[in-house]
């Protein structure tokens, strides 16, 4: 495929970064963009990038000006407030940012659609928490949108409002439904897994906020990366594409306390113990993914399993901060 000017928005975060350097390792011109971004951030190291860009997805007149100005072609929409617990604390900001950021985006899209030069593509990336509470798993993409707290809403709102904009403008959208990303880079230590690899490098027991029985999937951040490229090049030759959901993940759900115990024997800590504080608020009891409708329409399968991804996750962090 040739060259396209393609925005990564929320480029700062966990996911964007690598994203980022997979789009560049195949030549395309990267706009990363981001309200702010952390100074320990993954997108520092990044080389390469066209332009880095401090913008508020949640403005939609600076939204319509860098696509307009940049002559961007393809749009991989990430930015969001990401965290489960800041959503419950703060739900305005959440369904704000997830929300509206979304809708800014998909009108700037239609705008140059109907006036200026359309865009090629557009991924919005919702997440498993969009299907909310399930009688049926793993789910598949023709479930429901049905999240109940601000957070799953949030996402069962922007999932089916970028459809919407398919099906009512015909702009070429697809979204994706990824289960929990884990790798380095990951700088939220209330998640589960940099947490408990923190915990582990500071001799200290790691905290489990929940039940430890939650059962959730977990998927490599480098697969995530390089099933986000092979979308972006199957939507620019496939207009069949267009309109639809995909889940991403590696089909291999794991408890909580699973992952905690495998991260303590892979780092060698048998002295440490999890602490089970069940304090967590507003969790679905299991929550996993079939990706089999994206392998199918891509080709795409994760070239990490759960055991290889986890090494290569604590060896990131043990080099940053052992």
């Amino acid at each position: 495929m040739s060259e396209q000017n393609i925005l990564v928005t929320g480029a700062g975060g966990f996911l964007g970064p690598w994203l980022c350097e997979r789009l560049i390792k195949e030549k395309k011109r990267v706009f990363a963009l981001d309200i702010a971004y952390h100074p320990n951030s993954r997108i520092h190291e990044i080389t390469g990038l066209s332009e880095r860009i401090e913008a508020d997805v949640n403005d939609y007149d600076q939204m319509l000006d860098i696509l307009r100005t940049h002559k961007i072609e393809v749009v991989i929409h990430l930015a969001a407030q990401a965290l489960v617990g800041v959503a419950l604390s703060h739900p305005y900001e959440t369904l704000k940012t997830n929300i509206l950021g979304t809708m800014n985006i998909l009108e700037a899209a239609r705008y140059l659609k109907d006036f200026e030069t359309p865009l090629k593509a557009i991924i919005v990336a919702s997440s498993d928490k969009a299907y909310g509470d399930q009688d049926k798993l793993p789910y598949i993409e023709i479930a429901p949108m049905q999240g109940k707290y601000p957070y799953d809403v949030s996402k069962s709102c922007a999932d089916l409002i970028s459809r919407s904009y398919f099906y009512t403008y015909k702009l070429p959208i697809t979204v994706t439904r990824c289960g929990n990303m884990y790798g380095g880079g990951d700088l939220n230590w209330s998640r589960l897994i940099p947490g408990t690899i923190f915990s582990c490098i500071k001799s200290e027991n790691p905290i489990i906020r929940s039940n430890g029985v939650l059962v959730r999937d977990y998927v490599y951040i480098e697969d995530v990366a390089d099933a986000l490229y092979i979308l972006t090049e199957k939507m620019l030759e496939n207009n069949d594409l267009h309109g639809h959901a995909f889940n991403i993940s590696n089909d291999s759900p794991k408890s909580v306390l699973e992952v905690v115990r495998r991260i303590i024997d892979l780092m060698a800590r048998p002295e440490l113990t999890p602490v089970v504080e069940d304090t967590a608020r507003a969790e679905i009891g299991a929550q996993y993914l079939s990706s089999n409708l994206f392998r199918e329409k891509t080709g795409w399968s994760p070239r990490f399993d759960f055991e290889s991804g986890l090494k290569e996750t604590i060896k990131w962090y043990e080099s940053k901060y052992k």
